[in-house]
C-alpha cells in the first residue's frame, strides 16, 4: 500500500478555528467536525459548535486556508419536537469526489445536498444519534431545508450500531449514493465505534451493505476501540478514506483504501499523530477533512489537548481545549505564521 500520496506531515501548530467562548453563543465551548470546500472562488468550512446544550452548525469563510472567520449559522437548534430539534450536526455536503480536483459541491434535482445527525436529548452527545439530509437551491448556502424524517435510525441497525449513527460522509459515483457513517455498539461506558455503508439511487430510500462495518476496529493498538468519522475520495484509480482511531485514550488519523468502495484496507499506523504535551493536539487529533489546493494536501483535523490558563474555550466540564486546526504535505506555513492569525485568534 502507498500512502505517501496521503501523507501531510507538516503541522501548522495552531487553531485555524476557535470557539467564540462567548455566553449565549452556539460556539461557547467548542468548535468540532470540520469540512472544508470551494465555492463562489473562496474556501468555506462547515463546521459544529457547542454551546454546552447541544450542536448546531456553522459556515466560516477563509481566503487563503488559514484565516477564517464566522458566516453564519445554518442548522439551528429549535423549540420544536421534530427528532432533530435539540441537537443539529452537519458533517458533509455532497462535492465532487477527486482529492486533486478543486473541492467544489456538485449538485442533484438542481439542489446542494447536506448529510448530518442529531442527539435526542440537550447535553454532549446524549442519547442515540439519526441520520438525516438537509438541502437548498441557496446559492450562498445560508437557507438549508431539512427533510422531515431521518433517512437512517439506530433502532432499525444491527447490534454494531444500536448505540447511535454518527458522523457522514455523502458520495456519488455513477449514478448511485454511498452514505459512509461511523456508529457505536451501545450507549454505555467503553463501547465501540466502527464505520458502515448504506447506499441509495435516490437520496431517499437507502440500503444498508450487507457486510458491516466496511472498516472494523483491531483487536489491539491505536484504532481498538473507534474507526470513526469517515472522509471517503478518489486519488487516481482508487478511494481513499481518511479516517480517526481511538484506544480509549487518544484519537489518531488514519487512512485506508478500496477499489470498489466496499472493501477496505487500513494503513497499520496513524498518519497524524498526537502532539507533545502542551500542544494543541496533544490529546486528540482525529476527525479529518482533506483538499488539494496548488498542489498541495490539507488536512483539517479537530484538536484537542487539556486546558491551560488563557484559553478562549472550555470544552468538557472545564477540562479541554477543542479546536480545529491543520496538517499540510509541503511546509506552506513557514511564510503564513509571521502575518497569521492574531495572538488572540491563535489562543
Amino acid at each position: 500500500m502507498n500512502i505517501a500520496p496521503y501523507m501531510t506531515p507538516y503541522k501548522y501548530g495552531k487553531p485555524v478555528l476557535t470557539g467564540s467562548g462567548l455566553p449565549d453563543q452556539f460556539d461557547q465551548n467548542a468548535v468540532d467536525c470540520p469540512f472544508v470546500f470551494q465555492h463562489q472562488d473562496r474556501f468555506y468550512m462547515m463546521y459544529v459548535g457547542f454551546n454546552g446544550i447541544g450542536y448546531q452548525t456553522a459556515l466560516a469563510v477563509s481566503e487563503d486556508l488559514l484565516n477564517w472567520e464566522h458566516h453564519g449559522v445554518i442548522l439551528e437548534r429549535n423549540e420544536l419536537s421534530n427528532w432533530d430539534s435539540k441537537n443539529i450536526a452537519g458533517t458533509w455536503m455532497l462535492r465532487e469526489n477527486e482529492l486533486e480536483a478543486p473541492p467544489v459541491l456538485k449538485k442533484w434535482d438542481n439542489k446542494y445536498w447536506l448529510a448530518y445527525h442529531s442527539y435526542p436529548e440537550d447535553g454532549y452527545e446524549e442519547g442515540s444519534a439519526k441520520i438525516g439530509l438537509a438541502y437548498t437551491e441557496d446559492e450562498n448556502l445560508l437557507e438549508w431545508h431539512r427533510l422531515p424524517d431521518p433517512i437512517l435510525t439506530p433502532e432499525e441497525g444491527e447490534d454494531w450500531e444500536k448505540g447511535g449513527l454518527y458522523k457522514e460522509c455523502l458520495v456519488e459515483h455513477d449514478g448511485l449514493f454511498y452514505l459512509f457513517y461511523n456508529a457505536k455498539n451501545k450507549n454505555t461506558s467503553g463501547w465501540v465505534e466502527q464505520t458502515g455503508l448504506a447506499t441509495s439511487t435516490d437520496l431517499k430510500t437507502w440500503t444498508r451493505h450487507g457486510d458491516n462495518p466496511v472498516l472494523r476496529v483491531s483487536e489491539e493498538g491505536w484504532k481498538s476501540a473507534f474507526v470513526s468519522d469517515p472522509c471517503v475520495l478518489r486519488s487516481k484509480d482508487e478511494w481513499v478514506m481518511f479516517f480517526f482511531g481511538y484506544d480509549y485514550r487518544r484519537a489518531q488519523e488514519g487512512v485506508a483504501v478500496s477499489s470498489d468502495l466496499f472493501n477496505w484496507e487500513a494503513y497499520p499506523e496513524p498518519i497524524i499523530r498526537i502532539g507533545a504535551e502542551g500542544e494543541i493536539d496533544s490529546t486528540y487529533a482525529h476527525k479529518p477533512t482533506v483538499i488539494t489546493h496548488n498542489g498541495v494536501l490539507y488536512h483539517f483535523y479537530c484538536s484537542a489537548r487539556p486546558s491551560q490558563d488563557g484559553d478562549r474555550t472550555r470544552n468538557n466540564n472545564g477540562r479541554e481545549f477543542r479546536t480545529i486546526t491543520v496538517a499540510a504535505s509541503r511546509d506552506v506555513f513557514e511564510q503564513a505564521l509571521p502575518g497569521g492569525m492574531s495572538d488572540e485568534a491563535s489562543i
